[in-house]
């Protein structure tokens, strides 16, 4: 559709940046009725899932020994666990929060396809949109867990661009389901499915449709990944992406608006972990949101979470500070249970009680 940003910039005539932002950051609240209403609009919402797809296996066990072959722990192993990963995480996420998930995305020809295929039946979800490539495996990331930490962990993947074939099939998929969707998710993992040309396609399409989009990037270069609605990197992210060491609130702030200096988005939401977010929005406005996590087991997919609930609020028609709250909220329950994890609506309004 478009070749270039630049190209669909021009034709959606991208809003400029406000000139300058409010430095000293706000807080935002969000009462439990807000709430409530904003998340029973969840239901049924089509919400289009396009990222890398990958299957998360667990090994879980003790450690008693050190082996005598190496100075390495003997994990002895108590159970074994597979779950979907990366933008099926975010897909399964949405399931559980009410919404319909419509992954689009690539998977290999193998064994673990067909574990990826049968994860999505479970949940209801329809696996039609997924492209197969018999010239790559399904992305499997192997975590062996012993006394509830990770010990080590094993991807299997490719990493290589995925062939113009298979991104034409991978654009159908979306154009297609984009006719009846209501938002959009793109989760980038960096395993090849999300090259320049397919983003400069697909986010401008949903643009034309003015369709909310959330995007968790994986890119130093983020001027694939426009135009969207907000950008979800992480610190280390967005410290990279902008050049800037990341050592306190004023240097995230700078941060975000260099990103929003170079990138088409309406806001810029930075997950700093234990230091909550930060919001930064086009009209100048930085809102700060100190985490609420009690106890945090596993973060493992927190991301996921955060990006599935946001972009479910912003379709439920929360602003965009409201979806961020709630994002945060999720983070929450989910860090606090092993493993990559779910939340229902339910556990959502109960962690603002």
């Amino acid at each position: 559709m478009f070749e270039t940003p630049q190209q669909a910039n021009k034709l959606l005539d991208v809003p400029k940046l406000a000139e300058s932002f409010i430095i000293s950051p706000q807080m935002s609240t969000l009462t439990r009725e807000r709430a409530s209403q904003v998340t029973a609009g969840f239901q049924g919402k089509r919400i289009i899932v396009l990222g890398d797809l990958m299957l998360d296996e667990f090994i879980w066990g003790k450690v008693r020994r050190i082996s005598p072959e190496a100075p390495v722990p003997v994990v002895e192993v108590d159970k074994h666990t597979q779950t979907l990963g990366g933008a099926g995480n975010v897909a399964a996420n949405l399931v559980s929060l009410g919404a319909a998930a419509i992954p689009v995305g690539v998977i290999g020809d193998d064994s673990n396809a067909d574990k990826v295929c049968a994860a999505f039946n479970a949940l209801g979800v329809n696996s039609g949109c997924l492209a197969v490539d018999g010239s790559r495996p399904t992305t499997l990331k192997t975590r062996i867990v012993a006394h509830n930490q990770q010990v080590v962990r094993a991807d299997h993947e490719s990493r290589a661009p995925v062939s113009a074939e298979v991104e034409a099939r991978v654009l159908k998929y979306f154009l297609k389901e984009l006719e009846s969707a209501d938002a959009v998710v793109v989760s980038d993992y960096g395993k090849g499915l999300l090259t320049a040309s397919l983003l400069v396609s697909a986010l401008a399409a949903a643009k034309m449709r003015r369709l909310p989009v959330c995007l968790d990037p994986k890119s130093r270069n983020f001027q694939s990944y426009q135009p969207v609605s907000v950008i979800t990197p992480n610190n280390q992210e967005a410290a990279d992406a902008a050049g800037v060491t990341i050592d306190g609130e004023a240097a995230v702030i700078e941060a975000g608006q260099k990103i929003m200096e170079s990138v088409d988005c309406q806001a810029v939401l930075i997950t700093r972990g234990e230091e909550g977010m930060t919001l930064l929005t086009r009209d100048g406005a930085v809102t700060h949101i100190p985490t609420v996590a009690r106890e945090v087991y596993d973060v493992t997919g927190a991301g996921d979470t955060v990006i599935a609930t946001l972009t479910a609020g912003l379709a439920s028609g929360a602003s965009i500070a409201e979806a961020a709250v709630l994002s945060n909220h999720a983070a929450s329950v989910v860090v606090s249970k092993l493993g990559t994890a779910t939340l229902t609506r339910e556990e959502l309004l109960g962690s603002m009680a």
